[in-house]
């Protein structure tokens, strides 16, 4: 399967279409970006460990009976994947508090959640992606009725259930992630987009270091560093 036209060019991703109407080939890339693409940096490499880490982890989700578009990996920067119609919603999954749970609602930083809390973002990059609640993404037609909205938070939560415990096995606390969503050629509402440091935060069980973007939010450094000890975690 071969890429053909430019669909879509993401902070960290580009998007192209196939010689196959239901298949898409995504280019994972070496950009970093933070604060609303304020902050900007090329790390070699960090496009390949990327797509090495979300193809293994849908497969993992594939495994356990959660659909995902994923295909199959190409090479090292390209997977190939079904063809969605993306959802405009980031789904945000918090098992503790850091980031911005801490900074608006002023829960101690580090703070284990009695529940795995769910939030909607708006996928809108020239708003910055702000909170929704229910009937805003409804106003704004961002799904069909509510009960889609409780098909994603249902789908966060068994999607958590399955990568909390995964990643406590290898030594990694799951912080928090955003997932993104969509609707294949049949309708069905299924995980899309990635699975990475760049879009999860992960925190060593014993030392409590970050493995994950942060490190480069923060100005911490050793990025592909930390991306690489991820992956070589997961794949044992």
């Amino acid at each position: 399967m071969e890429k053909t036209t430019l669909l879509y060019e993401g902070k960290a991703k580009k998007v192209y279409r196939t010689t196959d109407d239901n298949l898409l080939i995504s280019q994972f890339t070496d950009s970093l970006t933070a604060f609303d693409g304020k902050k900007k940096h090329n790390e070699l490499g960090k496009g390949a460990l990327n797509n090495k880490i979300s193809s293994h982890l849908f497969e993992l989700l594939n495994n356990k009976g959660v659909q995902t578009h994923f295909v199959q990996n190409i090479d090292d920067n390209h997977m190939l994947h079904k063809n969605c119609e993306v959802i405009l919603l980031e789904v945000i999954v918090r098992n503790i508090a850091t980031g911005s749970l801490t900074k608006n609602l002023g829960i101690k930083d580090g703070t284990v959640l009695p529940f795995a809390l769910v939030e909607f973002d708006y996928k809108n990059d020239e708003l910055g992606d702000p909170k929704l609640n229910d009937q805003h993404a409804l106003i704004l037609n961002l799904v069909e009725n509510k009960n889609e909205l409780d098909i994603l938070r249902t789908k966060a939560r068994q999607i958590n259930d399955i990568l909390k415990p995964f990643f406590l096995n290898i030594g990694l606390k799951l912080v928090d992630f955003k997932l993104e969503f969509g609707k294949d050629k049949q309708g069905n509402i299924i995980l899309i987009d990635e699975l990475s440091p760049d879009n999860c935060r992960f925190w060593d069980t014993n030392t409590g270091e970050s493995l994950d973007k942060d490190r480069f939010r923060q100005g911490i450094g050793g990025v592909k560093v930390a991306y690489e000890e991820v992956l070589k975690r997961i794949l044992g």
